[in-house]
């Protein structure tokens, strides 16, 4: 019985001493448990802190930012609008380039350097060095009736100065107005001292107006060309013009209305005359007046299409000199017409009472003086034709005749006034490149006189152009 009952009575105590033992550690194990849910806890609520902290950071820069647009827009409001930059293009500086002109404009520039080469040959004297006649063709400066029987030697001139460059403002206002302002200049015409203008020294030549007006919609006041001249006519020539003396050229101050295909101008007056000869030997002094009143009137109309086009243009003069005065009138005819992809017709036809200003630099006069005084309108009248033929993308050749001719009343204005010109001109352009034209042309022209002297001109002239 007795190691039955210490059997019995070690079993309680066996139990008591392992609760003892595992109770501190059950305990401990509890405590670390909860150590590590309250660190997860406090990271937990350290992480969400951060979150708000950066949130209330973030909304404080969008509510800054929210201010400034307003601002800049509140600025924008208040300033007047400037054009948006066309795609893939950036302004070339970040005020406006025009800043007297109305907000909003554009401004463009643009012209071409030339280079112009030409060995002429004439046949009764030499063209006076310096005169227009030894950079380009004009009718009126052919030596007539001079002392040296062959002409003498050819004679070489090399220029730059029909290099030209312009400058234009457009704008068009909200409400659709549209407005140009344009300036265009070259370097002929002018020399300032003895080593300007010459080819002595320095070759210096003056800036000179060609033109400069401003238009308004339909209506156009400046100096550009003259509203009786169509332009889109004249042929592809490595001379200045080429049928100098069949086209009407000329260039002068004046308001013109413009609506669709008509046009209507008043334009600035001058008188050309021839003085009375009384011997009629020679020819009467040439003189020009600008004594006239009334300006000269014109109206033109054209039409268009993928034919080319056509023009007709109508001219309404008063000619006058000191208390005399007579009047007259001119029309033209003009245009181009495609043959195909590769050529070309281009023509003029002109007639009119009084039309030698207007015709061949001025190879006529307007008006003959009489006896008495009195002045008659001078009957003229002239055109051209030229075809042009393109070979290929960079090679083109152009043919081109041009002729003029006056009824001089010989009796008036003596026999050694100018009866007519013509001229045929042929040349090959090369564009080795796009704006870049490298030309030459021979040419051939001649003067008459009313006693039927002549003068002619022959002339290799070469060109290098680029257009920028």
């Amino acid at each position: 019985m007795s190691t039955s009952f210490a059997t019995r009575a070690r079993r309680p105590l066996a139990v008591a001493l392992l609760v003892a033992l595992v109770a501190p550690g059950m305990a401990w194990a509890q405590t670390a448990k909860e150590k590590a849910l309250e660190a997860r806890v406090a990271e937990l609520e350290r992480q969400v802190q951060l979150l708000l902290s950066a949130q209330q950071t973030q909304q404080g820069q969008i509510t800054q930012a929210q201010t400034q647009i307003t601002e800049v827009k509140t600025a924008q409001a208040a300033t007047p609008a400037t054009p948006a930059v066309p795609a893939g293009k950036q302004p070339i500086q970040s005020t406006t380039i025009t800043p007297a002109s109305n907000n909003g404009s554009v401004f463009s520039y643009g012209g071409f350097i030339k280079l112009d080469a030409m060995v002429t040959d004439t046949s009764d004297g030499r063209i006076t060095d310096g005169s227009s006649g030894r950079l380009f063709y004009v009718p009126s400066t052919i030596p007539v009736g001079g002392q040296t029987a062959d002409g003498g030697d050819p004679y070489t001139d090399f220029h730059a100065q029909f290099s030209r460059f312009w400058l234009s403002a457009d704008n068009v206002t909200d409400d659709g107005n549209k407005f140009k302002a344009y300036v265009e200049m070259d370097f002929f015409g002018g020399g300032s001292n003895a080593l300007a203008g010459n080819e002595i020294a320095t070759n210096t030549y003056a800036v000179t107006l060609r033109q400069a007006y401003v238009s308004w919609n339909n209506w156009l006041a400046g100096q550009t060309w003259s509203n009786f001249q169509d332009t889109a006519a004249l042929p592809d020539a490595v001379d200045f013009v080429g049928v100098t003396d069949g086209t009407t050229f000329v260039r002068q101050a004046q308001v013109r209305y413009t609506s669709g295909p008509w046009s209507f101008s008043a334009e600035n007056p001058q008188t050309t005359l021839q003085s009375y000869a009384p011997f009629e030997t020679a020819a009467g002094l040439r003189a020009s007046t600008g004594d006239n009143v009334m300006p000269d009137l014109t109206a033109r109309y054209n039409m268009k299409g993928d034919w080319g086009h056509f023009s007709v243009a109508a001219l309404l003069r008063q000619f006058k000199s000191l208390d005399e005065t007579a009047s007259g009138g001119a029309v033209s005819v003009s245009g181009k017409f495609n043959l195909g992809t590769n050529d070309d017709l281009r023509y003029m036809a002109n007639y009119g009472s009084g039309i030698g200003r207007y015709m061949a630099f001025g190879l006529g006069s307007d008006v003959m003086q009489e006896a008495n005084g009195d002045i008659e309108a001078l009957d003229g009248y002239g055109g051209f034709v030229a075809w042009r033929h393109v070979f290929s993308p960079k090679l083109r050749s152009n043919v081109m005749y041009s002729a003029a001719h006056f009824d001089n009343d010989p009796s008036l204005i003596g026999w050694g006034v100018t009866e007519r010109s013509q001229s045929y001109h042929l040349n090959l352009i090369y564009s080795p490149f796009p704006k870049l034209d490298i030309g030459a042309e021979l040419g051939w022209g001649q003067r008459s006189l009313e006693d039927d002297r002549e003068g002619d001109i022959k002339r290799l002239q070469t060109t290098v152009k680029y257009t920028f």
